[in-house]
């Protein structure tokens, strides 16, 4: 389904963008338009986009194999990368172009055929971008998503040229050079923001804090389960998602039962949200009314160091002359301390409360 979903995208946009690549070209001839053509290279490299694109859904449907276990779902972003690489050369071919018919302009000459042509190719882009747009989030696709937002930053590019022509009806200023330029910063600026997007995916972004919270209660809400920490979502491309998280469980259940509700929780949230997951069983005590104040305690003494701030792995142990105090702190990447300080912090705090307590601290850091 999905890679003909992206077949059925790609080849509508190849089709729609080599045809309006003709007849902006002819208009661009009739009018003497330098914004015109450009307009319609415009559309031949939209039609090359779609050509990766199509290569991108097609190489990313592979199977996982020896070489890579996780599948090829990632080459759909490169191949996103690769859109955003055809518009950057678009839009500086086409600055190039504004520049040179700015230190040699030569008229524009008003005509009805290749105003209408314009109009018509503005109105066929908005359709192709809307067409892309329910596709690509249908299929959760980063190059269809792509070809959206360029086809949007087409339909201005087309709007400019068509207004040098409508300009050209009523004046021989020399403003296509002007206009040129101005859809070509257009372009180079959609082809930062389809760069910086892809990227962001291939150097690790950040799962949605939404999708974090579906799995966090997902995990909570089966029984025996008390807490959830460490969790991590490797994306590996759409619908190519993996995870790892601790699950806290009483000390005092049996082993065995506790297994048990792991495996299913790890089950479950494979066949609901296809999403394969990797679950590690902490045991903690939790039925002992002494460790239960001590963690309380020193939960409230981390929020007031910092709200953001959360401990897990909890362990106490007493001895004749101190008492450890055994826990993880999960730290943001807004906490602007260090470790030290965090540290020094907690047992400042804490050798208020009383002397003899100690702390052995270990800072885990969110991956989400």
């Amino acid at each position: 389904m999905r890679t003909a979903y992206g077949t059925l995208g790609s080849v509508t946009g190849i089709i729609v963008n080599l045809l309006l690549a003709g007849f902006k070209y002819f208009a661009g001839m009739i009018s003497g338009s330098i914004s015109v053509t450009a307009d319609a290279i415009n559309n031949l490299s939209d039609a090359g986009s779609s050509i990766v694109s199509l290569a991108g859904v097609k190489l990313s449907a592979k199977p996982a194999d020896k070489g890579h276990p996780y599948g090829h779902g990632r080459l759909e972003y490169i191949s996103a990368l690769a859109v955003a690489v055809l518009v950057f050369l678009m839009g500086f071919e086409l600055l190039k172009s504004s520049i040179d018919k700015i230190l040699n302009p030569v008229p524009v000459k008003f005509n009805w055929l290749a105003l209408i042509i314009l109009v018509v190719s503005i109105l066929a882009k908005l359709w192709l971008g809307m067409f892309n747009k329910k596709l690509g989030k249908k299929i959760n696709s980063a190059p269809m998503m792509a070809v959206m937002k360029d086809c949007f930053s087409d339909c201005l590019a087309t709007g400019v040229a068509a207004l040098a022509i409508i300009i050209s009806a009523f004046s021989e200023i020399a403003i296509d050079g002007f206009l040129g330029i101005f859809v070509a910063c257009f372009i180079l600026l959609a082809g930062f923001n389809i760069s910086k997007e892809t990227l962001g995916v291939l150097l690790g972004n950040p799962p949605e804090k939404e999708y974090v919270q579906m799995i966090e209660n997902k995990i909570l809400s089966y029984d025996h389960v008390v807490g959830v920490h460490d969790l991590i979502v490797h994306d590996y491309g759409p619908s190519r998602r993996f995870a790892s998280a601790h699950a806290e469980v009483p000390a005092n259940i049996d082993i065995m039962e506790a297994h048990d509700v792991i495996d299913l929780i790890e089950r479950d949230i494979m066949n609901e949200m296809g999403l394969l997951i990797s679950i590690h069983m902490d045991p903690i005590i939790v039925d002992d009314e002494r460790i239960n104040t001590l963690r309380q305690m020193t939960s409230d003494i981390v929020k007031e160091i910092d709200p953001e701030l959360s401990i897990h792995d909890f362990r106490v142990v007493e001895g004749p002359t101190h008492t450890n105090l055994i826990f993880d702190i999960l730290l943001t990447h807004t906490h602007k301390d260090s470790h030290e300080e965090i540290i020094n912090k907690i047992n400042g705090k804490l050798s208020k409360i009383d002397e003899r307590f100690f702390t052995v601290i270990t800072i885990d850091h969110s991956f989400n």
